[in-house]
C-alpha cells in the first residue's frame, strides 16, 4: 500500500512539472516572435489627497507618527520662516540618506505646509505590493515615481496643479554612505515647467540614525538637524540644466551652514569654496565611518559617538 501511494505521489509530481499550467508555451523561447512588454498603470493615489484621507491622515501623524518618531530621535529644526514670505505650492528638494528623511521633513514642517505637501516616491519601491502603496500613500501623503518608465497614474504637475506642495529627493535613492550623489534634474524641471520655486532642505544624522538596510532607528534617540534655504527661481533665459546645479549648491551651503556656522558658509559660498556634499575621495569604510557620527546633540559638550552609547 505504502509502495502504492509513494509511485502515486511520483506521478503527480511529474505531471506537475511537465504540465503547462496554462502558462507555458510549446514554442521554444529563441523561436517566439519579439513583443513589446506591457506598459503597467501605476497604483492611483489621488484618493490619498481627497478630504477623508486626509482627516485620517492627521489623526495618524499628530496621534501616532509624530509621538513615535520623537520618542526614537531628536530633531532641530532652523531657517523655517522662509516659509512666512512665500506661498504655496513650492518644492521642497532635499538631500537623501534614511527612510528617515520623509517624516523628518514632513513633521519639521509648520501644521498648514504639512497638511498640504505630498511626497515623491520610488514606485517600484513604495508601490510594489498593495499594503506598502496603501500605507505610505495615507501615513505619508506619496504618489509613485516610477524610475523605470511605467504609465504614470498622477504625475508631479498634477499634483502641483492641485496646489499641493512637494517633496522631492533629487538623488532618487537613498545614500550607500550617507554622502550626497547625483542630483538629477526633475525638481529644477517642475521648477522651470510650472513657475514654481524651489526650497533647499538639508538635513543631517538620518544616516547615522538609520541608515540604508536597517530597518528601525538606532538606540540612544539620536540626533538629526534640518535647514531649510532661501527659496530659488531660474533666472531669465536659464536652462533646466544650469538651474540644476544651484539647487544642488544652496543644499551643499546649507549642509556646510549646520556642520560649521552661517558666517563661514557664506563666506565660503561667497569665493566658491563650499565643500563638495559628495564627500572625500578615501576609501568606502572612511566614508561611512564619518557619517556615522551624530551632529552635535542639544546641550554643552554632549556629542554621539559614530558607534556606542551618547558621552557626556
Amino acid at each position: 500500500m505504502s509502495s502504492f501511494l509513494s509511485e502515486g505521489v511520483s506521478d503527480i509530481r511529474r505531471t506537475a512539472r511537465g504540465w503547462r499550467w496554462g502558462r507555458r508555451s510549446q514554442v521554444p523561447r529563441s523561436a517566439e516572435p519579439y513583443v513589446l512588454p506591457a506598459q503597467q498603470t501605476v497604483f492611483p493615489s489621488d484618493w490619498s489627497r481627497k478630504r477623508p484621507a486626509i482627516v485620517v491622515r492627521e489623526v495618524a501623524q499628530k496621534g501616532g507618527l509624530e509621538p513615535l518618531f520623537r520618542s526614537q530621535v531628536r530633531t532641530k529644526v532652523e531657517g523655517l520662516d522662509v516659509l512666512d514670505r512665500i506661498e504655496g505650492p513650492v518644492i521642497f528638494a532635499a538631500n537623501h540618506a534614511s527612510h528617515l528623511d520623509t517624516p523628518l521633513v514632513l513633521l519639521s514642517l509648520p501644521d498648514e505646509w504639512r497638511r498640504r505637501t505630498a511626497v515623491a516616491a520610488a514606485a517600484d519601491y513604495f508601490f510594489d505590493t498593495w499594503w506598502r502603496a496603501v500605507g505610505s500613500s495615507l501615513i505619508f501623503n506619496t504618489f509613485p515615481i516610477d524610475r523605470r518608465g511605467g504609465s504614470m497614474a498622477t504625475t508631479p504637475g498634477e499634483v502641483l496643479a492641485d496646489g499641493w506642495s512637494l517633496v522631492i529627493f533629487p538623488e532618487g535613492t537613498r545614500s550607500k554612505d550617507g554622502w550626497v550623489g547625483t542630483f538629477r534634474m526633475g525638481a529644477a524641471f517642475l521648477a522651470h515647467e510650472y513657475g514654481v520655486p524651489v526650497v533647499p532642505v538639508a538635513h543631517r544624522g538620518t544616516f547615522a540614525a538609520m541608515p540604508r538596510g536597517q530597518g528601525w532607528p538606532s538606540p540612544g534617540r539620536r540626533q538629526l538637524t534640518i535647514r531649510f534655504g532661501e527659496p530659488l527661481r531660474p533666472h531669465e533665459g536659464e536652462s533646466v540644466r544650469e538651474f540644476a546645479p544651484r539647487i544642488k549648491t544652496a543644499v551643499a551651503t546649507l549642509l556646510d551652514e549646520d556642520s560649521t556656522t552661517w558666517w563661514d558658509a557664506r563666506r565660503r559660498f561667497a569665493a566658491g569654496e563650499t565643500p563638495d556634499p559628495s564627500g572625500p575621495k578615501v576609501a568606502q569604510w572612511r566614508r561611512v565611518w564619518e557619517q556615522s557620527e551624530s551632529p552635535v546633540a542639544d546641550g554643552p559638550g554632549r556629542r554621539l559617538r559614530a558607534w556606542g552609547r551618547p558621552t557626556r
